[in-house]
């Protein structure tokens, strides 16, 4: 088995075994449409928790994004770059001119670790008009960080793969793999 299909499998095992691992979420996430809007209008993505690993699903999910089109903006303070892609160590450290591109912030980050970051999205939501977007990845789940967000005029979706819900609604195949 190529190692890009194992990854892929690996990601889908996950979105299984977080179904079962976790107790369903108050939250409501976006229609289908509403989520193929954000992929139709939305190209900057900053990744926060972006390993430079490549065997970590958030370089997977990260390499299909930039094959796909979309800019992203590392967010890890433990590395330098990621996929040609300078890191930043938050959303608060970066310059200026890359805060106002952030269009999505994807969160790589343990559940209980969510709040902060997105309290620097709303942050930043309040300052420069945008992101427009706050999305968890597969079983990261914070109801609190969620209302937070959404009370800020923030869309919100919670336990999805930003990879796999592209593929799903956008078909997407596999280009880079």
């Amino acid at each position: 088995m190529p190692l890009a299909e194992f990854r892929f499998k690996k990601l889908h095992r996950i979105n299984v075994l977080s179904r079962r691992n976790y107790k369903l979420s108050a939250h409501q996430n976006p229609s289908d449409a509403t989520l193929k809007e954000i992929y139709s209008k939305y190209k900057n993505v900053a990744i926060v928790g972006l390993s430079d690993n490549p065997s970590r699903p958030s370089y997977v999910v990260a390499e299909y994004l930039k094959n796909h089109g979309l800019n992203i903006i590392p967010v890890n303070p433990f590395v330098a770059e990621v996929l040609g892609e300078r890191s930043y160590k938050s959303l608060m450290e970066m310059p200026i001119e890359i805060q106002e591109t952030v269009e999505i912030v994807d969160i790589f980050r343990r559940s209980e670790e969510v709040f902060p970051i997105v309290e620097q999205a709303v942050q930043l939501k309040k300052s420069r008009g945008i992101p427009h977007v706050v999305w968890m990845q597969l079983g990261v789940i914070n109801e609190q960080a969620a209302e937070l967000a959404q009370e800020a005029g923030l869309t919100v979706v919670m336990d999805k793969c930003i990879r796999l819900e592209h593929q799903r609604l956008c078909g997407g195949n596999r280009r880079s793999e």
